[in-house]
């Protein structure tokens, strides 16, 4: 049986458990998910989004085959059985072409559903929810469910074609966190509201029927809610289990559905295993994870400055300052305030922007350098106290190398392993 189809199957028999999804493109955190599923001998779903990974090479410069590549290559790498890795596309749809008529966006967006597919991409978040240039503000559930049933159709007839046989999964719905993080201080989210989440099913329902894909609706397994979970630059709003009760109840009615729960990035422990338990059993964690690593990569510089003369310094600090202030295109509409307060987000804001960034030529020198720095004169235990106090620990208990780069990983898996408890609190 498909691996999400079983987990799926096992949360309706009354299981806690659910499975949490990387989202993220970058090397350290795709190696620290991979090492954390072959500690915990589990399933590991990774995805892609519309804007990082498309036909055309997104902003990571990778099309869909070149991303099951690079994941495939560094999971063969660690000994990590490629059964138990599971890749998906999120929000696929006409999201990167909104500024286009909708002919056009569905056309593009019909090839990019066919390259994710192609490329043995096993989970798909079907999201047309966006206007493109002749579009109303906003849409229909009906026009968005027609779009989503009609990419739906094309996914099917790709999995059949390449593959002889479709055991592809769907994700649905639109209501959702803003990518990323929201923009501005937030004091509350609204909850989705049964009636809404009803009404996305139906309509999606009968637009599958409608589209000659009604027997693939059994593999629909989840909808896109907001439980009432999202951060902003320097706040987390908290999951309330009381306010989801209503909506938690809606999935009870259907065989094969889950919620899948966006941003959940930052929530305290606890909030996990309770979103787990009331059915939002499929969790998405993306910038919490380049945030963790960025937070050692400045520990790392703190330590590489306190023994290494300036003049030898990697300054990785000034060189990711420097570079987006050069290209400000992704954080610029994202950041308000003054001078000051722009340029604390750029560094500490927990949407964290510069994860757009560390592919950049420059940066990645300077990261070279301070683990090049670090390595050759070894950090200092008292150091490493100071500033990675957790890394320190498992240190000085022999369960991890002081290295620059073991330090890094272990921070990206500290939120990796909040999740991955919370997925499995049956076991």
């Amino acid at each position: 049986m498909n691996t999400l189809l079983d987990i799926v199957k096992r949360h309706k028999a009354g299981e806690q458990n659910g499975i949490y999804s990387v989202c993220s493109a970058h090397p350290f955190v795709i190696e620290a998910a991979i090492l954390q599923a072959l500690h915990d001998d589990s399933p590991l779903l990774i995805e892609a989004t519309s804007n990082q990974v498309d036909q055309y090479g997104g902003y990571t410069g990778m099309t869909p085959a070149d991303f099951r590549n690079f994941v495939f290559d560094m999971a063969e790498g660690l000994n990590f059985p490629l059964s138990n890795l599971i890749l998906g596309g999120d929000h696929l749809g006409p999201n990167r072409w909104q500024d286009l008529p909708a002919t056009e966006a569905m056309t593009k967006a019909d090839a990019l559903i066919a390259a994710y597919v192609a490329a043995g991409f096993k989970k798909i978040h079907l999201d047309c929810s966006m206007s493109c240039a002749d579009d109303p503000v906003p849409l229909s559930d009906e026009v968005v469910a027609a779009r989503a049933a009609r990419l739906a159709r094309i996914a099917e007839k790709v999995a059949f074609d390449t593959f002889g046989v479709s055991d592809v999964v769907y994700v649905i719905g639109t209501e959702v966190p803003v990518p990323g993080g929201a923009a501005e201080e937030l004091e509350g989210v609204e909850v989705t509201s049964p009636q809404a989440a009803k009404k996305t099913i139906q309509c999606h329902q009968q637009a599958f029927e409608a589209e000659g894909v009604a027997n693939c609706w059994q593999r629909v397994i989840g909808l896109v809610v907001q439980p009432g979970v999202e951060f902003d630059h320097t706040g987390v709003i908290d999951y309330c289990p009381e306010k989801a009760q209503d909506l938690s109840g809606v999935v009870n009615s259907y065989d094969h559905l889950l919620f899948e729960a966006h941003s959940t990035d930052y929530q305290a422990d606890k909030a996990y295993q309770a979103l787990v338990r009331d059915h939002f059993a499929i969790l998405k964690v993306g910038p919490a994870l380049t945030f963790a690593m960025r937070e050692a990569l400045f520990n790392l510089c703190d330590i590489e400055e306190e023994i290494t003369a300036k003049s030898h310094c990697s300054n990785l600090k000034e060189q990711i300052e420097n570079q987006m202030l050069t290209s400000p295109e992704y954080w610029q509409k994202y950041y308000q305030g003054d001078e000051s307060q722009q340029r604390f987000s750029r560094c500490y804001s927990f949407s964290d922007r510069i994860r757009y960034y560390w592919p950049d030529k420059n940066i990645t020198e300077s990261q070279n350098k301070l683990f090049s720095n670090l390595s050759r004169s070894g950090m200092p235990l008292p150091l490493i106290s100071q500033y990675l106090p957790e890394q320190f620990a498992a240190v000085r208990n022999g369960e991890l190398k002081a290295t620059p780069k073991a330090f890094v990983i272990d921070k990206i898996q500290h939120v990796l392993r909040i999740y991955a408890k919370a997925c499995t609190l049956s076991k």
